[in-house]
């Protein structure tokens, strides 16, 4: 399992950062997490979250909100 640390401008639709964690990287990508939300908490349009897929294509699959846009999820 892989861990993704992603920064999703939610004003413009897309991913900022994304950033890949291993498995045993978890506690990592979570202490990450936290420090980027203290830096951009008055950002409300920052959405940063960590995510687990098998890879990054299994994520993109999985979570496809952040990674196509409207058009993209309507037409399916």
């Amino acid at each position: 399992m892989t861990h993704f640390l992603l920064v999703y401008d939610q004003a413009a639709g897309r991913v900022l950062h994304i950033q890949e964690f291993a498995d045993a990287d978890r506690g990592a990508a979570l202490d990450r997490r936290f420090e980027l939300e203290r830096e951009h908490a008055a950002d409300p349009n920052l959405e940063i979250i960590v995510l687990s897929a098998a890879d990054r294509e299994a994520l993109e699959a999985t979570h496809a909100r952040y990674f196509k846009d409207v058009q993209e999820l309507a037409s399916g």
